[in-house]
């Protein structure tokens, strides 16, 4: 009885301190997403479901302007994401990644409609099975809040959030199957049509010299004196292809200045090679060379960690290889990031606008490079509060334009709007490097939160008639769920491969980036050892969000 009566007076508490139950809700939410059975884990947007759905069957709730900002603030920050390479990405490869998200969007999009047709699912359903088969929070986002805005009218017999409720049910049964039928078909589908993703990678990353660059764990700048002879009758071409990684920063010192030894020129006794690599590159090649030399002077404090973006049309579209960043500007490039995804940096790694690399160097040269690609990201923590206020603001003023054609509001809703407005102010910031600042640490807490808030509203609306639910129609919901999330997958592939002619290591990241699927992209790029999937995934990933965005509301109308 005492212990009836503390969870009685727990539950009286929350009630009356809604900050208190939410940060609990998105802490347990963690703490459930990050529970691993072998490889497989929910992660936060689940855990945070599960948490929800848990505090909702006891009648919390969250308040519906709560939910509005969480919303807003997600859907602003996946525009503004994507706003960078959207408008630019159709050109060359880009179309077939767009094909490729239409495609599943669509399939996902048709058996949703025909899977709720046939089974009479109850009004609003259909778009929780479409977001659920389909794991993707912009869908979900965008139905719940077309019908809150009134954008979409409920039929007869129904009201507004009877519907919603519906939505979030629905997708609370599905999700889960969604998660881990995804990410297992992913797994398996490889090994069904015997293709050894490994392999493949291997082969694609073989097409240029250097293959796959990894991150450099740990970079030093050190100093090296010749003394070997061996190595002073070397030619300078044949000196290279032994002893340089291509990525690596090689200085060469002699009586006091920087020479550049041409390809049939030698290095003599007593030159000073003034290196930036990684730890492993000294301990391999170097040290054969000669002695390392204890600098007068520390040369870290001449040297800096940035990001460059990349903005110039000239430098959009060439490869590494052309640019030669080690030789013609000094500075080591240690990562490569599109779509806060990294990837791979080949030597034919062709850049496109947005994309953001992370280089160590000389101050004055790491400045030149921004000047030749775009524009040099340091340490600078301000957001442009004025730009994400007013573009947060813009957006819903957009989603409220609507064109009245008979009983039919036609318009973009607050979905829509927030979407345009993060993608128009991304793009512009792309454009303007200095217009717009969201650093990326601030894009994604505002993101994250904004999303797990929401997701914490959607649990707690569902959580109050879930079982029910699950108990009048949820194996035929799950069973509905299985056919969602499966069939996008095998048409996506069909296509890709027949159609569109994709490369099959990219086309598995290209289908887990349609289907907005982080976790399925791990299981992709650890099959493969390699992250090449990464470049489908980001091809396809800006534009499924939109596609699944816009289809959260369409399919009300169904």
């Amino acid at each position: 009885m005492e212990e009836v009566n503390a969870f009685t007076r727990l539950l009286e508490t929350l009630h009356a301190q809604p900050v208190l139950t939410l940060f609990l809700i998105l802490g347990m939410g963690y703490l459930i997403g990050g529970i691993r059975i072998g490889s497989f884990s929910l992660g936060p947007v689940a855990g945070v479901l599960f948490a929800g759905l848990f505090l909702g069957h006891f009648e919390f709730r969250m308040s519906a302007g709560a939910q509005a900002v969480g919303f807003a603030l997600f859907i602003f920050s996946v525009g503004y994401q994507a706003g960078p390479r959207f408008f630019d990405v159709l050109r060359a490869d880009g179309l077939k990644y767009f094909l490729l998200a239409v495609v599943i969007a669509a399939t996902g999009f048709t058996v949703a409609v025909i899977a709720a047709q046939l089974l009479s699912l109850a009004p609003g359903t259909s778009a929780g099975l479409l977001s659920g088969g389909l794991t993707s929070s912009p869908t979900l986002a965008a139905a719940q809040e077309a019908l809150r805005t009134g954008q979409v009218k409920p039929p007869e017999g129904i009201t507004a959030d009877a519907m919603i409720g519906n939505v979030a049910t629905g997708y609370a049964i599905t999700y889960i199957f969604g998660l881990a039928g995804l990410i297992a078909i992913i797994k398996l589908l490889p090994q069904m049509l015997g293709i050894d993703l490994e392999k493949e990678a291997k082969a694609l990353e073989a097409k240029d010299e250097t293959g796959t660059a990894s991150q450099p764990a740990n970079v030093s700048e050190r100093i090296y004196r010749v003394t070997n002879e061996d190595i002073t009758k070397i030619p300078g071409k044949q000196l290279q292809e032994q002893y340089w990684d291509k990525t690596s920063v090689v200085r060469v010192r002699r009586n006091g200045e920087i020479i550049q030894p041409g390809p049939e020129g030698f290095l003599q006794l007593g030159d000073e090679l003034y290196i930036l690599a990684p730890v492993d590159y000294f301990t391999e090649n170097i040290s054969k060379i000669g002695v390392e030399v204890t600098p007068e002077t520390s040369t870290a404090q001449y040297t800096e960690t940035a990001q460059i973006v990349v903005i110039n049309k000239n430098a959009i579209g060439k490869s590494f290889q052309e640019l030669d960043i080690a030789r013609k500007f000094g500075v080591l490039l240690t990562r490569v990031t599109r779509m806060r995804m990294e990837v791979p940096r080949t030597v034919d790694f062709a850049l496109c606008k947005g994309d953001i690399l992370t280089v160590v160097g000389p101050q004055e040269s790491v400045d030149l490079l921004g000047e030749a690609l775009g524009h040099v990201e340091r340490e600078i923590a301000e957001t442009d509060m004025v730009t994400f206020a007013f573009g947060i603001a813009l957006g819903v003023v957009v989603g409220l334009l609507a064109i009245q054609v008979g009983q039919l509001s036609i318009g973009l809703g607050s979905a829509g709007g927030l979407l345009a407005s993060g993608l128009a102010i991304g793009y512009l910031r792309s454009i303007h490097p200095t217009f717009g600042r969201l650093p990326d640490a601030a894009r994604w807490i505002l993101m994250e939160f904004g999303l797990l808030i929401f997701m914490a509203g959607v649990g707690l609306r569902a959580g109050g008639d879930i079982i029910e639910t699950f108990l009048a129609a949820g194996p035929v919901l799950v069973l509905a769920g299985i056919v969602v999330t499966a069939t996008p997958i095998f048409v996506g592939y069909f296509f890709g491969r027949k159609v569109l002619k994709i490369h099959p290591v990219l086309l598995f990241g290209g289908i887990t980036g349609s289907m907005t699927s982080g976790a399925s992209l791990s299981v992709v790029t650890k099959a493969a050892n390699s992250s090449v999937p990464s470049l489908g995934y980001t091809g396809a990933y800006a534009f499924a969000n939109v596609l699944l965005t816009i289809a959260g509301s369409i399919i009300l109308f169904f």
